[in-house]
């Protein structure tokens, strides 16, 4: 009831605004007003100011005086406190409401491997080079950057490049295989320097507005302390060794997964979170968790809020390609943020469905969608097959349709060899190190900073639950918009998803969402182009060139 009168007021403001005549709206809001009026029993003085009120809103003086009488902020009081409770229902049991800091909702994460953000080849990348990065990082309008592990390495069974089973002298191996005779989950790779260096590169972050996110991978390679000083933590064959991973067909015989069911499980879980503590005690406020679906759902209930109590400003991302209902689990024990099926998602129909099922169903009370263009692992057929046009259009999307989107490295680079055959990066980096030109021919940097510069200046692209799809008359062009809940801020997005060639198409834009009327002249700002342009009437034509520019980024106002 009381959204609906927020909603009332607003409209009512749009259409004074618009220079039409709202009479037949004062009056209505008048009996409104009487009806409140008449459950202000043994309410002598309220009465008496809802009856002042609602004569004030029939009476003959100037419409504009009437309009900012029934929009006040007064008279939204009053009629709050004498809305009807009725049916009013008593829940049967007491709830906890977590409440996440505004970067839960509002972030833009870049992923970056450590050791490649160095300048010369063969040389291994420290956090100084780490420092050098940020401005960069930070000038494409990106507040997360997301590292995985940064421990030491494991030597047993290291896989060389390109997961091949026999490493070369000199490969780096796997920065998910954690553990030697360094030490483990909370020690650094010696080449990328010491605790102290980590130190200045988060301090260096947080100058610039940037939050460092660190990899939670719970598994370990054979060389880590915890094989020797822990084995009943492991699964164990009947001759007593310890069990590898595998996920069949593949096997990883570098890497020995933890052992949930083990009967000491008690102290597995406090090293577990003890693991978190340190990593927040050097300043990380955010993890990426590896593969939660793997662990039991009852630890990450546990140990997020273990940490959260403490320190409620820690989020956690699940990296969860897993079954919808089992992704879902996960949010509701915990998790922040979530992983999504974005990245396949392709066709109109596909991006229409599966991004209404994350912000416009229940799901979106509990799980909260980051869109990731491309990881380390996932290098997708539409980006190996669509050049350049792809990548902007991709991220154009990433940018628009959530709040929370991130692109691993080399994506503003338009990388997009993959190995023969698979969704991979060639020359992977999980398992070498890059060494890359920032500033190569063709990069998209400069298009990726205008439209993280658009993200931050409209709160609308700022919201999670905002997003709405309109209609256009091209299968491959995406129409859709997010309004902030006063409708001040309203960004509307219509994207080319084929880079092949250019799309025409007419919009059909939601003129009555926007409080103007289907005759009623308006102005029509291009955001990505910083240009203004007349409108009037319900459609508007686009034409949309993927080498150009493949989306269209708007908004739209009364002239």
């Amino acid at each position: 009831m009381i959204l609906k009168a927020h909603r009332r007021r607003h409209d009512l403001g749009k259409r004074v605004e618009a220079g039409q005549d709202v009479a037949g709206e004062l009056r209505e809001g008048a009996r409104l007003v009487r009806k409140a009026a008449a459950r202000a029993r043994g309410r002598s003085a309220e009465r008496g100011s809802l009856l002042d009120a609602a004569a004030g809103l029939e009476g003959g003086g100037p419409q504009e005086e009437r309009a900012r009488l029934a929009t006040s902020s007064a008279l939204a009081e009053l009629m709050r406190r004498l809305s009807p409770r009725a049916p009013v229902s008593r829940y049967d049991r007491e709830l906890t409401v977590v409440v996440d800091r505004p970067a839960a909702r509002h972030t833009t994460w870049y992923e970056l491997f450590p050791r490649s953000q160095g300048r010369t080849p063969g040389r291994h990348g420290t956090f100084d080079d780490c420092i050098a990065r940020l401005d960069d990082i930070r000038a494409m309008g990106f507040d997360v950057v997301y590292l995985p592990p940064i421990h030491p390495i494991g030597r047993t069974n290291r896989k060389g490049r390109d997961n091949r089973l026999a490493a070369d002298p000199g490969d780096p191996g796997s920065p998910w295989v954690i553990g030697n005779e360094h030490g483990g989950h909370t020690a650094i790779e010696p080449a990328l320097g010491t605790l102290e260096d980590f130190h200045r590169f988060v301090a260096a972050a947080r100058e610039r507005g940037i939050e460092i996110a660190l990899d939670y991978a719970i598994q370990c390679s054979p060389d880590h302390p915890w094989v020797r000083e822990h084995p009943e933590w492991f699964h164990h064959r009947p001759d007593g060794t310890i069990k590898y991973a595998e996920n069949p067909p593949k096997k990883y015989q570098d890497i020995y997964p933890i052992n949930f069911d083990t009967p000491a499980w008690t102290s597995l879980w406090h090293e577990l979170r003890r693991v978190l503590e340190f990593w927040i005690e050097q300043g990380v406020t955010i993890f990426r968790v590896d593969n939660p679906h793997t662990k039991p759902l009852p630890f990450w209930q546990w140990v997020i809020g273990e940490v959260q109590q403490k320190r409620p400003d820690v989020l956690f991302l699940a990296e969860a390609f897993t079954r919808s209902k089992l992704m879902r689990a996960l949010a509701k024990v915990g998790f922040t943020e979530s992983y999504t099926y974005f990245t396949w998602r392709t066709t109109k129909a596909e991006l229409t469905e599966y991004l209404t099922e994350l912000t416009q169903t229940e799901v979106r009370e509990y799980m909260r969608g980051n869109l990731f263009t491309n990881t380390p692992d996932i290098l997708p057929p539409h980006l190996q097959e669509g050049g350049r046009a792809a990548f902007k259009s991709r991220v154009a999307l990433a940018a628009t349709l959530s709040s929370v989107y991130g692109i691993y490295s080399g994506y503003e680079l338009c990388e997009n060899v993959a190995r023969p055959g698979v969704e991979e990066y060639a020359n992977n980096e999980k398992y070498e190190i890059r060494v890359r030109d920032w500033d190569a021919p063709g990069h998209i940097k400069d298009y990726i900073a205008r439209l993280n510069a658009i993200r931050r200046a409209h709160p609308a692209l700022q919201g999670y639950k905002n997003l709405g799809f309109h209609q256009t008359d091209d299968d491959a062009v995406l129409f859709y918009g997010k309004m902030t809940p006063d409708g001040r801020d309203t960004v509307l997005v219509a994207v080319n998803l084929d880079p092949k060639g250019p799309r025409e198409t007419t919009l059909h834009l939601p003129l009555d969402a926007l409080g103007i009327g289907a005759d009623q002249p308006y102005h029509v700002r291009d955001l990505l182009r910083e240009e203004t342009r007349p409108g009037r009437g319900p459609v508007h034509r686009v034409r949309l060139d993927p080498e150009d520019e493949p989306a269209f980024i708007f908004a739209v106002g009364p002239a």
